[in-house]
């Protein structure tokens, strides 16, 4: 904590405060959204303030500026960065202002002036003492070999950040976590079955388990697919067209290290840990595909159909999709894999492919095994495991259906990566996959969380957020939230985010969803500071908390509809 005393009584020193707070908050980011939130803070400067009855006064550049009375209508002006050539016309507009010139963000001064507007002090809430963040790593200590420019990102970033404002993962107390991806994990689901609270452990089950898994767990996933997707199908996956995989990133990773000499592509926003695996892996050439806003972001087949003319040879994506909520519908999903069977290898995230509302809650789901022709020709990966659909993130018991000749090239990639997953577990996993049973699971976690989904939207309808058939998730339990109509640092992920954590709620900034491992894209033009990602996995109460506190930030701000 910082030595530093402050008093909520001297408005000088809460200034300050706010700009050290924020310059910190800042400074954890990885070093391509760092140089995004400097153009933010660039941005913040360069857009008009709307017409206001003002008297002027020089700013730190000696320009003079309006000095406007109402901090909600123009100090808080905060919007999304604009592209270099809005900005560049702007300046031409102001007096005695080269229009090639950039601010001095290293300027103390100026900066205190535009990070004010993200400030901690504004609009009612009391100063408090500063957290210091650690620094990633101890600049005193000779760490050779070590890749000190490594930044947590997404939800990991999010929480760190959290902790330095006293969230406790262990112990949450009144903070509400709604960045964090995983579902509840308790038994408090209505017609659930309850998860194994002990578990024996015979001799046999201290040894190593296969790299690709032990036989009875591989059949039971081929049976169960078999059973639910591919019932009047002549082809039929067995035991060998499985691998079971320690968690979906090492599935992911997996997947990544076999594949080579291609063309990826994969579509903006998405998951966000395919960013770092894709940048580690110099195997492949990947190409990102963004989408677009006024689609909400819907992964159309014609970009897909322009991205085989152009030769990709692998296309990695999540259906549905993390973060936006929404998934391919059946007709596309079959109409995706006639376009790139034999051409392109699909690699299917369906996580999710069980928190699907859109036929009843019935228990159905949607996944690309029902539309594979043949199990061993078909180059399709499916991943999916306990993580999501049973509710048992920390097992770390995952799998990924195949041809063959894949499944054998993951389990050989096991054995130098990760050596395989846990032996107990896969064990008692094994009667989770009866279908009967999963059917029942899969209505009883449908008519849940959708209850939920359709709680935290009737709350943020209330707020003013609007809500329409297009941008309501059929899917997954993320909401996928657009700011751009509060007022000021609120239009902001950034800036939202910041006023969250004063409330003790998390959220994930919507810039952590662009995927960009080369660190290739401009990010000052990205749209998505406008958005953050909701997650209405937890329980009830969390989400109770949750939107109290974002109710409390617009009544603030005085945007509460």
């Amino acid at each position: 904590m910082s030595n530093l005393q402050f008093s909520v009584n001297d408005e000088s020193d809460n200034d300050q405060e706010s700009v050290l707070e924020f310059e910190r908050l800042e400074s954890t980011l990885p070093p391509a959204l760092k140089r995004s939130a400097s153009s933010l803070l660039e941005a913040i400067q360069q857009t008009p303030c709307p017409a206001t009855p003002t008297s002027t006064a020089p700013n730190p550049q000696g320009v003079a500026q309006p000095l406007h009375h109402h901090p909600l209508q123009n100090e808080l002006n905060l919007k999304a960065p604009q592209p270099q050539h809005a900005r560049d016309n702007y300046y031409q507009n102001i007096p005695g202002r080269n229009a090639s010139a950039t601010p001095n963000l290293r300027n103390t001064n100026f900066r205190q002036h535009l990070i004010s507007k993200l400030s901690k002090s504004e609009n009612g809430r009391e100063s408090s003492p500063i957290p210091l963040p650690k620094p990633n790593f101890n600049d005193s200590i000779y760490t050779p070999a070590l890749n000190t420019k490594q930044s947590s990102t997404g939800v990991l970033w999010a929480t760190e950040r959290a902790a330095e404002y006293g969230y406790d993962s262990e112990h949450v107390g009144e903070w509400a976590n709604l960045g964090q991806g995983a579902p509840e994990h308790g038994d408090s689901i209505p017609g659930s079955f309850p998860r194994p609270r002990q578990i024996s452990l015979p001799e046999e089950y201290r040894e190593y388990a296969p790299t690709a898994g032990i036989t009875e767990l591989r059949e039971a996933v081929a049976n169960y697919y078999n059973h639910e997707y591919r019932a009047n199908k002549a082809s039929k996956y067995t035991y060998k067209n499985v691998c079971i995989v320690p968690g979906g990133r090492a599935g992911l990773t997996r997947i990544a290290t076999i594949i080579s000499d291609v063309y990826l592509s994969f579509f903006l926003p998405d998951y966000t840990a395919y960013s770092e695996l894709i940048a580690t892996m110099k195997n492949f050439s990947p190409i990102p595909v963004p989408l677009k806003e006024m689609d909400n972001y819907e992964m159309h087949l014609g970009l897909i159909k322009d991205e085989l003319a152009r030769g990709m040879g692998a296309l990695l994506t999540s259906n549905p999709r993390n973060p936006t909520g929404n998934c391919l519908t059946r007709e596309q999903l079959s109409e995706l894999h006639r376009m790139c069977r034999e051409k392109c290898l699909l690699i299917m995230d369906e996580f999710y492919s069980h928190y699907y509302y859109d036929e009843g809650c019935t228990g159905s789901s949607i996944s690309s095994a029902e539309y594979i022709e043949d199990v061993n020709q078909d180059p399709v990966l499916i991943l999916n495991g306990l993580t999501k659909a049973f509710r048992l993130p920390g097992w770390r018991i995952c799998w990924v259906l195949g041809p063959e000749d894949y499944i054998n090239a993951l389990s050989s990639a096991g054995s130098f990566l990760d050596g395989g997953s846990n032996a107990p577990l896969q064990h008692v996993a094994v009667d989770f996959l009866q279908p009967l049973k999963v059917r029942q699971e899969m209505k009883a976690l449908q008519l849940h969380f959708k209850m939920k989904r359709d709680y935290i939207i009737g709350r943020l309808t209330k707020m003013g957020f609007k809500f329409t058939e297009k941008n309501t998730p059929n899917s997954t339990f993320y909401l996928w939230l657009n700011l751009s109509h509060l007022p000021g640092k609120l239009s902001n992920c950034l800036g939202f985010f910041h006023e969250c954590l004063h409330e003790k709620v998390i959220v994930v900034p919507g810039f952590f969803f662009l995927i960009n491992p080369q660190n290739l894209a401009h990010m000052e033009e990205i749209i998505w500071y406008n958005y953050v990602r909701i997650s209405y996995g937890p329980e009830l109460h969390h989400l109770e908390k949750g939107m109290d506190g974002i109710e409390r930030i617009l009544r603030r701000f005085g945007c509460l509809q």
